[in-house]
């Protein structure tokens, strides 16, 4: 994916983006490139921001109107999801964020800007943590921006666990009331933010989270289809590990009245699979939400669970029976299997209602 986002073609046009008064488009694309392909991903934009900021020196009030010069056209405003922008533009961020944290106010007018040609998440988080109250009053604003790419940013730059980005110090209910102002946005990409800031809090949390979704339901600010939707995914932490108020916000009951049983079938091998049926029978109309448990031996006796989804149904005065074949990749760089005796739970709305062993081999 790194030489995807960042290569010479994109480090010339970025370059070529620049290439007003006294910058040297060619030196500045030599100079990247110098080093650009020894580097990571994160390192290569920390590293393309270094050589802009060689290549145009000055604090941000010199710097800003060279960017927002060099800035394209906004992303198609008629989009609704599925329009991240290009990742050239990420160390704009990162060189506003080194040049700007002692000028708040314009450095947030830059982002504003960015963030409309690629998500600046990443970059709003040293200003969060240097000056909270400012970047709150100024993303109140930003709740009601035109750009949908501006809104997104209020919800994912203030995320408690943003993958890739830095620690913030806001408290779990600090960004909330800004999630209240955008929870009925009509454009997914914002929705699946604030869906996955809830799930975030969820973590830590889950009643901060049930609480505010019930709120929400309430407000009826959002269309029901969507709000079911954003529901689902702030919650899909709290159904893996079987909380039993996201079970029942989700119309699963925890204490359903069901019948459960698992069989493996064949031997369960390394580079094979694993296959077993899963049996519920209950009387009348039962919702449920199925999940299963393997509890992995690891290297050292230890033992590792992971939940995986199974189904959504509805059993219906009788019996259904789930087949599943769970294939066992021997190769996986980040989880080795270990041969042994292992532990299937099967998980029913939170609760788990059936488990069995089963002999995994090397085979």
């Amino acid at each position: 994916m790194k030489d995807q986002l960042f290569n010479v073609q994109k480090v010339r046009y970025l370059a070529g983006l620049f290439d007003q008064g006294g910058f040297d488009a060619a030196a500045f694309e030599a100079r990247v490139m110098s080093r650009l392909l020894d580097l990571e991903l994160k390192a290569r934009m920390a590293w393309i921001a270094a050589c802009l900021a060689e290549a145009v020196p000055g604090d941000l009030p010199d710097v800003a109107p060279v960017i927002l010069r060099a800035l394209p056209p906004p992303l198609d405003p008629g989009k609704t999801d599925d329009d991240f922008g290009d990742f050239i533009f990420a160390p704009l961020g990162d060189w506003v964020a080194e040049i700007g944290i002692e000028h708040p106010e314009l450095a947030l007018d830059v982002i504003e800007e960015i963030t409309q040609r690629f998500s600046m998440e990443w970059a709003i988080r040293p200003f969060l943590n240097r000056w909270p109250e400012v970047v709150l009053a100024r993303m109140q604003d930003w709740a009601g921006h035109d750009s949908y790419h501006v809104r997104r940013l209020v919800s994912e730059g203030t995320r408690p666990r943003l993958p890739w980005g830095m620690a913030v110090g806001l408290g779990l209910s600090d960004p909330l009331p800004l999630l209240d102002q955008l929870h009925g946005d009509d454009t997914r990409y914002v929705t699946r933010s604030i869906a996955n800031h809830l799930n975030d809090i969820a973590k830590k949390d889950p009643d901060m989270v049930l609480d505010r979704l019930a709120g929400w339901r309430s407000a009826g600010d959002q269309k029901a289809a969507e709000l079911d939707w954003m529901t689902g995914h702030a919650l899909r932490g709290l159904v893996k590990a079987g909380h039993p108020g996201a079970m029942a916000m989700l119309g699963f009951d925890p204490e359903a009245d069901l019948a459960v049983s698992v069989a493996v079938s064949g031997p369960a091998q390394i580079n094979g699979a694993l296959t077993f049926d899963v049996t519920l029978e209950g009387v009348g109309e039962v919702p449920v939400l199925v999940d299963y448990i393997i509890h992995f031996q690891r290297p050292g006796g230890k033992v590792s669970a992971k939940v995986h989804k199974l189904k959504q149904t509805v059993v219906k005065g009788g019996a259904i029976t789930l087949s599943k074949v769970h294939k066992l990749k021997g190769n996986a760089t980040t989880f080795r299997l270990v041969p042994g005796v292992h532990r299937l739970q099967i998980q029913v709305n939170g609760v788990v209602r059936a488990e069995t062993e089963f002999d995994l081999l090397q085979v």
